[in-house]
């Protein structure tokens, strides 16, 4: 499967033509999911947010975010099987409920609820969001939505619109170390270790999954 060509887009340009894109697949009243992919640190968080903002500026509901992340494993659990070292790695993640989740938000006339997950305890949130009854577009955002391994592979025909979000890897390096120290939880050696070891493994795996996207994005920022 080729991939088709990337744009080079500032984070607004980009937020603007996947909120048109999305209007164009909505009608009839048909819930749809709006994907966004890529590696670690590439922005998919801040920008899943601020495309959720911008179609709810018209018709506050009409769209919810729906994060990946709240599907980690717990702590506990990944210790318990000794992977707590591989954290992020698609291993230590539930995959399979988190397709089975994605499939029922896109049947639900329900308000439904799902986890998130917070930095600041490293572990899961429950009931993190709702998505209610009259919403009709889920801003999905994730690593792993495009991989074509199993349980994965049961993401990619869910998405109404697949869009891969890239970032040069220096930049993600510098900018996943940022992250791993503000909230102060490591040392600055294991934060080093994690990101050369699980974080830049996970965005060179994701970066192979790009062809499976329909659009590419590549953001132009300065930091």
């Amino acid at each position: 499967m080729s991939a088709p060509a990337a744009e080079t887009l500032t984070p607004d340009a980009a937020r603007m033509q996947i909120a048109q894109r999305t209007e164009l697949l909505r009608g009839a009243g048909r819930r749809i999911a709006i994907g966004l992919a890529g590696g670690p640190g590439v922005g998919k968080s801040t920008l899943a947010a601020e495309l959720v903002a911008t179609l709810n500026e018209d018709e506050p509901g009409v769209a919810a975010l729906v994060p990946m992340d709240g599907f980690h494993m717990r702590q506990a659990k990944l210790e318990s099987l000794g992977t707590a070292k591989d954290k992020g790695a698609p291993h230590t993640f539930e995959g399979a409920a988190f397709v089975a989740f994605l499939a029922r938000l896109k049947a639900a006339r329900e308000a439904v609820s799902g986890p998130g997950y917070s930095r600041k305890i490293e572990d899961v949130v429950e009931d993190a969001f709702t998505v209610l009854p009259q919403t009709q577009v889920l801003v999905v955002e994730g690593n792993y939505l495009l991989l074509p391994d199993a349980p994965w592979d049961g993401v990619r025909p869910l998405l109404d619109l697949a869009v891969f979000i890239d970032v040069p890897r220096e930049r993600v390096r510098a900018r996943l170390l940022k992250r791993h120290a503000a909230e102060g939880l490591f040392t600055e050696e294991r934060n080093r270790e994690h990101v050369e070891r699980v974080d830049l493994a996970n965005y060179d795996l994701v970066s192979t999954s790009r062809s499976r996207a329909d659009l590419i994005i590549t953001l132009d920022t300065d930091t």
